[in-house]
């Protein structure tokens, strides 16, 4: 864990639980991609830099999940870098609070404040194309979380962020975490099309051709949908979907847990209600929901 390498030219990768990029700009400073799982993250990072005598200059964020910004604040307070990240991302990053806050929906109490849903704050700063080192572009890539991107080198190599899990992933865990379902699957059906020298995807294997993976997850995604769909042949409320989800797919919730399958089957409903194909109605102090065009007698 958190050995670097190289994937091509001046772009390498440090391995760790969401790989982290490392872009040479010139000799001896770097960028990274990301900056690692958690505050232990920040002290290994460091000292690859300083195994290699680089001086990290900025810090480009994909998107504000913990796992992804844990070794900004270390990082930043240590090298005095920029970090930058796009939209709704950069606010998240200054203030990590806001994550387990929105995934439950109200005040985090002490079990959802823990390093896997809530990073140390660190300093941010809008991303904006201008900001990107030379050669570099930026892919908007939405769905998973609010204003997700990508980034491609100048040596052709293109970071994916968290748009695509791995088979082994899917097949163990189920669901996957997803905020807009109807953005998500675009973005699967635009990263079928992207062509690059390697993709590096942060939770699966980096590869010279992502399409077969990005097809899985399309079709495990709608497939989910397929299920929902099923299920809501009767009214259901969140709860009663919820359950029915984890026990078909074997997930054991803790909160954690909860908030995260939670949050993605209620984007499910959304994308449901928002198509036409499901609808609600409150009654005995309760929020149904049913296939839209069933009859609820």
């Amino acid at each position: 864990m958190y050995e670097l390498k190289n994937i091509k030219g001046n772009t390498w990768i440090i391995e760790s639980p969401a790989k982290v990029g490392l872009v040479q700009v010139t000799d001896n400073r770097v960028v990274l991609i990301d900056s690692g799982s958690d505050k232990e993250a920040g002290p290994k990072i460091r000292q690859i830099l300083d195994r290699h005598r680089w001086q990290l200059e900025a810090i480009y964020i994909t998107h504000s999940n913990a796992d992804h910004i844990g070794g900004c604040r270390f990082l930043q307070d240590r090298t005095g870098c920029s970090i930058y990240a796009p939209g709704i991302e950069c606010a998240f990053t200054e203030y990590p609070l806001l994550e387990p806050s929105f995934l439950y929906g109200g005040y985090p109490f002490k079990e959802l404040q823990h390093k896997f849903l809530m990073a140390q704050p660190s300093h941010c700063r809008q991303l904006a194309e201008a900001d990107l080192p030379a050669g570099w572009s930026l892919i908007r890539q939405p769905g998973h979380f609010f204003d997700m991107v990508g980034f491609r080198t100048p040596d052709d190599v293109v970071f994916l962020a968290d748009c695509l899990s791995s088979r082994q992933t899917l097949e163990k865990y189920g669901i996957p975490f997803i905020y807009d379902v109807k953005a998500y699957l675009e973005t699967l059906d635009m990263i079928r099309n992207l062509k690059a020298a390697f993709f590096v995807p942060a939770h699966a294997t980096v590869t010279e051709d992502i399409r077969a993976l990005a097809l899985f997850n399309q079709q495990h995604t709608e497939f989910l949908l397929i299920r929902v769909r099923d299920i809501l042949t009767e009214p259901n409320t969140f709860e009663d979907l919820l359950a029915a989800l984890c026990d078909e797919y074997g997930i054991r919730l803790d909160p954690a847990q909860y908030v995260l399958v939670g949050s993605t089957v209620r984007s499910f409903l959304s994308y449901l209600k928002d198509a036409g194909e499901a609808k609600y109605w409150f009654e005995g102090g309760k929020m149904w929901w049913k296939r839209q065009g069933i009859s609820l007698s």
